[in-house]
């Protein structure tokens, strides 16, 4: 199970899918939400392993621990990145949706 599986207490199973399709299927997620939500170059990225550094964290806080402090709000809302960059006054949490 996987470390946010884990945390809400429910089976997350992660599915490798083609790129293509995972691009494909983030369009779709996209136009529903009305959002970016991955695009073929960042899947590209990923593909080159380019998430991976050498260099020590930039932060002092573990996903696996952030996942359990925020456990219980984990995955409720979706905010758009789109829509904080165009309304940079405006708080995530004044752009969220109900997705």
């Amino acid at each position: 199970m996987s470390v946010i599986g884990k945390a809400i207490g429910r089976e997350r199973p992660i599915v490798g899918i083609p790129p293509g399709v995972g691009v494909t299927l983030g369009r779709l997620v996209g136009l529903v939400v009305g959002d970016v939500v991955v695009t073929r170059e960042e899947v590209a990225g990923l593909m080159q392993n380019l998430l991976v550094v050498s260099s020590p964290p930039a932060g002092d806080t573990a996903l696996s621990r952030w996942v359990l402090e925020h456990r219980d709000t984990l995955g409720r809302r979706y905010s758009s990145e789109l829509a904080r960059r165009r309304d940079r006054r405006r708080s995530y949490d004044e752009l969220r949706s109900g997705f």
